[in-house]
């Protein structure tokens, strides 16, 4: 009788593991309202808020000069966009925030991304065209992330995290940037906002 209960488990438990397969269910783990704001982005537009709602997109802090953990964040969103691409998820933006927007000019922004293989440049977003003061405080209050310039070194410190941004301007989940990227998370948490 306790190995035909056992068995009678390991069967319910298995054809639940089977059904879970075919469908993914998106779960928000952040619920941080994204604060207005108007800049500029590399192409020297101003942007907004209002730019982006309307479809999901993936944001990041990076900054130009930086000898640390933004040369790969920056490589492993375009690993990420490969992989939207080979899902055939099209309705997004990749927005990038300078954390040294004294240095990232919009030309030196649109060089920086020149210097990588992008596989569609027109979905990237990278932003400058406000003060270290703004985007301290905006990471913090919209993202809760930190940035603070360090005053012994050109360099600035910031988090490696990306976030996904959902449809209404709201941070609904983050990931790890740098290293260990979850790209198949990523592209099925944006699939599932861009139904």
């Amino acid at each position: 009788m306790k190995k035909k209960s056992v068995m009678l488990v390991l069967i319910l438990a298995l054809s639940s593991l089977l059904t879970a397969c075919g469908s993914y269910k998106f779960e928000p783990e952040m619920n941080i309202e994204v604060q207005d704001f108007s800049v500029t982005n590399q192409k020297n537009e101003q942007v907004s808020l209002d730019t982006f709602k309307g479809k999901p997109w993936l944001a990041m802090f990076i900054f130009t000069n930086c000898n640390t953990i933004c040369p790969p964040m920056t490589f492993n969103m375009t690993e990420v966009q490969k992989a939207l691409q080979d899902e055939g998820v099209e309705d997004y933006q990749i927005v990038a925030f300078s954390v040294d927007p004294e240095v990232d000019k919009p030309d030196v922004l649109t060089n920086y991304l020149k210097s990588y293989s992008v596989p569609d440049a027109s979905k990237w977003q990278l932003l400058t065209g406000y003060d270290q003061k703004f985007i301290e405080q905006f990471a913090r209050q919209s993202f809760n992330s930190h940035v603070k310039n360090d005053p012994n070194s050109d360099q600035v410190i910031h988090m490696g995290s990306y976030y996904l941004v959902n449809a209404d301007g709201i941070v609904v989940k983050d990931y790890s940037g740098n290293t260990e990227v979850p790209v198949e998370t990523i592209v099925a948490d944006m699939k599932a906002l861009t139904k």
